[in-house]
């Protein structure tokens, strides 16, 4: 069962408040947003209403989870997510956006997001989405999970370079690293892969980071195209 009393991750994980950073350039937004987290429980650790402003307190403020905007004067989110993710790969960025244009989601999931909501969202569904997005799960508002699987069809299909690819032969991943990669390709989340083998939350991700880090890959896009591309994901 998840800790639903401070904004926790699974039990037995983290028993701690989720951190939370709050990237914003309307104020009242941005202050109901926090506060809403906080009324949670969350532990709301910075807030930003700038994109350079947001690149420097994410560093100080080291968030687990960025509930970013992509409309942002200064710096783009796309390009606040790219810095903050590239610096801290266990960052996980929530995009909270009014956008629901499919070249502003796919652009944000490349930049490094591992999830898009719109700002319709309820508030009971932007917790929700935080609390998923702590623990590792793509969230999409729904129609918009399956606009970003089939961007990765899209781009398994390039004739490029494959990432990971060096020349050396393919890395060897075990059998459970194989079957995980499998059910991450078919677009199930890490608490359905875990349901799915009968293992915890914390060991699907494991095998994820452990697979990252064997074919020299450094976000879900690129591991996913990869088991597209192997036809893993047809299995």
């Amino acid at each position: 069962m998840r800790d639903t009393q401070d904004g926790g991750r699974d039990a037995g994980e983290r028993r701690e408040p989720v951190r939370v950073m709050v990237v914003d350039d309307h104020p009242m937004w941005r202050d109901a947003v926090a506060r809403d987290l906080a009324e949670a429980g969350f532990e709301v650790v910075a807030t930003a209403g700038d994109g350079d402003q947001a690149v420097r307190r994410a560093r100080a403020a080291a968030p687990d989870v960025l509930v970013l905007d992509l409309n942002l004067p200064g710096k783009p989110g796309v390009q606040v997510c790219k810095e903050v993710v590239g610096a801290h790969p266990a960052l996980r960025v929530l995009v909270l956006s009014a956008s629901g244009e499919h070249a502003d989601v796919l652009e944000a999931v490349k930049s490094g997001a591992t999830g898009y909501l719109l700002k319709s969202a309820s508030t009971e569904e932007l917790l929700d989405a935080v609390r998923r997005t702590a623990a590792g799960d793509p969230v999409f508002t729904p129609g918009l999970a399956g606009l970003v699987l089939g961007e990765y069809r899209r781009l398994a299909a390039d004739p490029g370079p494959a990432p990971g690819a060096d020349g050396a032969g393919t890395p060897r991943l075990t059998e459970r690293e194989t079957e995980v990669l499998r059910l991450v390709a078919k677009g199930l989340s890490y608490k359905q892969i875990a349901e799915r083998l009968v293992i915890s939350h914390r060991t699907v991700q494991n095998h994820v980071q452990n697979t990252l880090g064997k074919l020299q890959l450094h976000n879900r896009v690129e591991l996913v195209r990869y088991a597209i591309e192997r036809g893993l994901d047809d299995d």
